[in-house]
């Protein structure tokens, strides 16, 4: 049975849990998107926008990668899958 590190899955579970970062992955499962896109489609601010995948990728639900100059961010952890299937 694999031994569970309890202060990192739930520094992990506290990342994922706010509404905006739910919502970007909820977005990024469907489909790989950049920093532009998502701020266009949930009309916040990039700053905010980048604020809150910085902390996703942080802790590991993301990865981000380079189209041209622009970044791009894919879900990275199956965890995240499963959760966001659980909360469908």
């Amino acid at each position: 049975m694999k031994k569970i590190n309890y202060e990192k899955e739930s520094e992990f579970l506290k990342a994922i849990a706010h509404p905006v970062r739910l919502k970007l992955i909820d977005m990024l499962l469907s489909d790989e998107c950049c920093v532009t896109e998502l701020t266009e489609i949930l009309n916040l601010p990039q700053s905010t926008i980048s604020q809150h995948l910085g902390i996703l990728k942080k802790a590991g639900a993301l990865y981000p990668y380079k189209s041209g100059v622009k970044t791009c961010y894919k879900v990275k952890d199956d965890k995240v899958t499963r959760i966001m299937e659980i909360l469908k």
